[in-house]
């Protein structure tokens, strides 16, 4: 993208685009979700969940939040999760290869693994994942209803790995006595996605069940291989809300997926392939007291992550890779009105994470698992407080104890200043962040006992700003500092000998009779110290009735703050994004839409000699209703058929065109 271009789409962040999506959807208008799926005790326009862990208006939360809401996520038709949330503010993926290969979200430059994800306020983090972290691979839309993205450190309210943001996504929920849903698309490369779900809800009881399924033919996962590596996924959901009392419910939740992805080598084509199975399980029971104004929860929540990696071309063992992570939660949270101006909210949790892992093949048919498990109980307490008028403030502490890492003490403080009858709004917040080593970093065949925990500051000041009932606009400042990351060191020998003693991992005899050292790959350790800065420039204008333009931009400076590295910016974190979206009514029912995404360049290195290109994707957008519950809709991706990599060496997609239909009843 040249100068021009990218100053234009630049200058059109500042004059257009959304602060969030939530203004957009009259789906907003009903009360929101608490994180445990219930309906929300306030019926405001804008309400965000996440940011407090109960239905909040938007003026009164201090911190970062984007809202997608059921008609943006619609209008936008992107299928996978991870290129929704690339066209909000400070977000960015990294995939090694097409749909279902591995992938990293960063928010504001955090690392992938510092970012908690969420499904119905239920964590989806693996233990037995690289670092712990959230892969988004085979997380698809589905039967999402709503994406909440909450940006900076959050976790006094939703633990130690929400470092650098939270996304929670929200399935739908009934509100008639019977509905349904029937979504169908095919198009480039193979590809089919059919998702549906049918329902209903009365005064004592609400359930859904859904199901969907993915499947293409792809493209290569190496950038350039000859052979497609396709994908398939299997998806199946259900919710149940059952009012036992005006006063007392019980909630009953799953989703479950199932994924299948061809792999390629490092260096080229092969026939590898991994499978994927994921489920996530709840149980609460809730019950209000005080007329409502002394909400609880308690519950318990269950994920197990199965993942394991095959090559058919191996003659002794073609498993190669074999993992599996089990979260178990038990979890009590409070809500209490204590006055109209003055709401408290405090839970206590207890966590227990195992995980096992091992790789092998030919060369070790028989490895043994590297296993742990870890324990920690949390207690945590946020107050929110309208002390007069539009300014509404927030502070909280959270306490772990974690079993093998001991005590530690977070806080979080935060302001809403809402002037001019809301047309301005000011938002200030400052919080830490604690995460203590993952069980994968710790006792994988990488793993290193003597890790230290991760330590975080971050803080962040915005204004936002309404013009003239058309337009509003926002600019925030937003900083972090963090000590101890954690990260992959690789090791090699220099002379014949390893250049780094946690290299060694034992001794074995040559063909020549000598005793030399066992290496491994290489192993996790503490990088001291990395500091990210930025800003975000987001709004939106509607233009006309019928047209409306939306962009946001974003400026990250992400590096090392100390060793070898010092100075140097973190691998694959763009310097500029942008994102610029518009869309068009027309009178007899025609929608239109166009949406372009900007990606500066990054590095793909440590030292920074290694460059990833910028580049620019458009993509392309229509659908038309035939009648109150029927709608055609389709789309060209990446329009201009650009050529570019999220990681080096690795493939993406070309143009593709893809056609559906949506059904409700």
């Amino acid at each position: 993208m040249n100068r021009t271009a990218f100053a234009a789409l630049a200058a059109a962040s500042l004059l257009a685009a959304a602060p969030s999506y939530a203004a957009e959807g009259a789906d907003q208008q009903a009360a929101a979700p608490d994180v445990a799926g219930r309906a929300g005790a306030t019926a405001v326009k804008d309400v965000v969940v996440t940011a407090n862990r109960s239905a909040q208006p938007i003026e009164r939360v201090g911190a970062s939040v984007t809202v997608l809401t059921q008609a943006v996520i619609e209008a936008r038709q992107t299928t996978a999760v991870a290129e929704l949330l690339a066209q909000t503010p400070s977000v960015n993926y990294s995939r090694n290869g097409g749909p279902g290969t591995v992938t990293s979200l960063r928010i504001r430059g955090a690392e992938g693994h510092h970012t908690v994800v969420l499904i119905d306020g239920v964590k989806l983090n693996d233990p037995s994942s690289t670092q712990g972290g959230f892969d988004f691979g085979n997380l698809l839309v589905g039967d999402a209803a709503r994406i909440e993205v909450l940006r900076g450190a959050q976790s006094t309210l939703w633990g130690s790995q929400a470092i650098g943001g939270v996304v929670n996504i929200v399935t739908t929920e009934p509100t008639e006595a019977f509905q349904g849903s029937l979504d169908a698309e095919a198009g480039a490369r193979g590809t089919t996605y059919f998702r549906g779900g049918v329902g209903g809800a009365n005064e004592r009881l609400s359930w859904r069940l859904a199901a969907s399924r993915y499947s293409t033919d792809g493209y290569s996962a190496y950038a350039t291989g000859t052979e497609d590596d396709g994908y398939d996924n299997t998806g199946l959901s259900g919710r149940l809300n059952l009012k036992i009392t005006d006063a007392v419910s019980v909630d009953l939740r799953s989703v479950w997926s199932s994924g299948r992805v061809d792999l390629d080598a490092w260096n080229g084509d092969s026939r590898d392939y991994g499978k994927t199975q994921e489920l996530v399980a709840y149980a609460g029971l809730n019950f209000d007291l005080l007329d409502g104004r002394f909400r609880n929860r308690i519950g318990y929540a269950h994920t197990d992550t199965d993942r394991r990696n095959f090559n058919p071309d191996n003659k002794i063992q073609t498993l190669t890779f074999d993992a599996e992570g089990q979260n178990r939660r038990w979890e009590y949270q409070g809500a209490f009105a204590v006055t109209e101006t003055l709401n408290a909210t405090f839970g206590v949790e207890h966590e227990k994470s195992e995980m096992k892992s091992r790789s092998l093949g030919d060369w070790n048919p028989n490895a043994e698992y590297g296993r742990g498990e870890a324990e920690l109980n949390s207690v945590y307490g946020q107050v929110q407080w309208t002390v007069l008028d539009g300014l509404t403030l927030t502070g909280g502490l959270r306490y772990d104890d974690h079993a093998h890492y001991g005590d530690n003490l977070l806080g979080q403080v935060a302001a809403a200043w809402s002037l001019n009858d809301g047309a301005t709004v000011l938002r200030a917040s400052w919080g830490q962040g604690f995460r203590a080593p993952g069980l994968y970093e710790l006792y994988s065949e990488y793993g290193n006992l003597d890790l230290q925990p991760e330590e975080v500051d971050s803080w962040e000041i915005g204004v936002e700003q309404r013009l003239f009932d058309r337009a509003v606009v926002s600019a925030t400042y937003f900083q972090r500092e963090s000590d101890n990351e954690i990260d992959y060191n690789g090791c090699a020998e220099v002379e014949g000998r390893p250049n780094d003693p946690l290299c060694v991992i034992g001794k074995y005899i040559d063909d020549e009779g000598k005793e030399r050292d066992l290496l491994r790959y290489g192993y996790y350790r503490n990088v001291l110290k990395t500091e990210a800065q930025g800003v975000e420039l987001i709004g939106r204008v509607d233009v006309t009735d019928r047209l409306n333009v939306s962009a946001n931009y974003t400026w990250t400076d992400a590096k090392n703050a100390s060793g070898n590295y010092d100075g140097k910016r973190l691998m694959r974190r763009p310097e500029h994004m942008a994102n610029l979206a518009a869309d068009y009514d027309w009178a007899f029912g025609l929608k239109t839409g166009l949406s372009v995404r900007y990606v500066g360049e990054s590095f793909n290195d440590l030292e920074n000699a290694v460059k990833v290109d910028a580049f620019t994707l458009v993509d392309l957008r229509a659908s038309y209703p035939i009648d109150d519950n029927l709608e055609v809709y389709g789309r060209i991706e990446n329009a201009f058929d650009e050529e570019y990599q999220t990681v080096l060496g690795y493939g993406t997609a070309g143009r593709g065109v893809f056609g559906g239909v949506r059904v409700r009843f």
